[in-house]
């Protein structure tokens, strides 16, 4: 078990890397004039660096030689950067060109999104209100698309895709840090070749507008995995029901730096759209927390019945096994 000092610290990792992935709106735009795919090939390539670095000075090579000897993992690794390719690119690009609070919208239904890939490819059971989630969330894709004339193919896309991917990590089963590295590795020759392809057609930004702009989007790489190496750090020392209530602070800043921000606008149909999705991610967040409370309660009268002097006395009474309604 966790000491406090650790569940603090975690706690703070954890609210710091869903901070930043929260308000990493404010970063892209600087790095205009650059487009998205260019701007999107910087950080395959600096990510790449940047872990590279990190991994020399820990000294954390040794699950490469593991890697190379297992092709399905390779080739999970390069679905996961396939989709993750996908997911930057359409960020970037909507974050650019006004659509935070699309994109907002995206991450909030993610976990519905990935409930729903449960149900169709791993066949998981769900629960009454975990279908009653399922259900108001799907209501609320609806609502949003009468109200844009449209399916907010953005929203959809971005949850699909890192739904996709948190499969496939899943499956992988590598820590943070290495899995990206082994995804930029990937990444890194089709990103760089893209550059350099820019760089002989003459439309190419950087260094062009100064050895600020150079520098930010060399930041990419800094962007992109100091919050993955403070997720990782959470990830260990806070339970799981813990870092799924923090996942919800990214999009929630997000929502409000393009409302309050960058001035988004907010008709009525997509505020019910919105409010629906809260509606829904309210019920799945209430459901993990009781399932989270029975099963430990659950735990620990098995864990109380085991111990020696419990089985001398003998069977306790129900009054004695009650749970007191803080642990409901």
């Amino acid at each position: 078990m966790k000491s406090d000092g650790e569940q603090r610290a975690g706690l703070l990792y954890g609210i710091g890397a869903y901070g930043m992935w929260g308000l990493v709106p404010l970063f892209w735009p600087l790095l205009k004039p650059s487009g998205a795919m260019e701007i999107l090939a910087h950080r395959m390539v600096w990510s790449l660096a940047f872990v590279g670095i990190a991994l020399l000075v820990l000294k954390r090579w040794g699950w490469v030689r593991e890697l190379l000897r297992q092709p399905r993992k390779l080739g999970l690794i390069a679905v996961a950067a396939t989709v993750i390719t996908v997911n930057w690119g359409v960020y970037i690009w909507a974050v650019n060109s006004g659509h935070v609070v699309e994109a907002s919208l995206g991450y909030f239904i993610n976990p519905l999104v990935t409930i729903a890939m449960g149900v169709l490819l791993l066949k998981e059971r769900l629960r009454p209100m975990q279908w009653a989630a399922v259900g108001t969330g799907f209501a609320a894709v609806l609502v949003l698309a009468i109200g844009y004339g449209q399916p907010p193919w953005i929203s959809l896309t971005l949850a699909f895709s890192f739904a996709t991917y948190g499969l496939v990590k899943k499956k992988v089963n590598i820590g943070g840090l290495e899995s990206l590295a082994a995804e930029t590795a990937i990444q890194f020759l089709p990103a760089l070749g893209f550059l350099l392809w820019l760089g002989t057609d003459g439309s190419a930004t950087f260094g062009a507008h100064g050895a600020g702009h150079a520098a930010l989007l060399a930041a990419t790489g800094v962007v992109t995995a100091v919050p993955l190496v403070c997720f990782g750090a959470a990830a260990i020392r806070v339970p799981l029901s813990t870092l799924g209530l923090l996942q919800y602070l990214a999009p929630v800043f997000q929502f409000l730096l393009g409302v309050a921000y960058f001035h988004e606008s907010m008709p009525p149909e997509r505020w019910a759209g919105f409010a629906l999705v809260w509606l829904a991610l309210t019920c799945l967040t209430w459901d993990a927390l009781r399932t989270a409370r029975r099963t430990k309660a659950e735990a620990e009268a098995q864990r109380l019945a085991a111990r020696p002097e419990a089985r001398q006395a003998g069977p306790q009474s129900a009054d004695e096994l009650k749970i007191s309604p803080s642990g409901v």
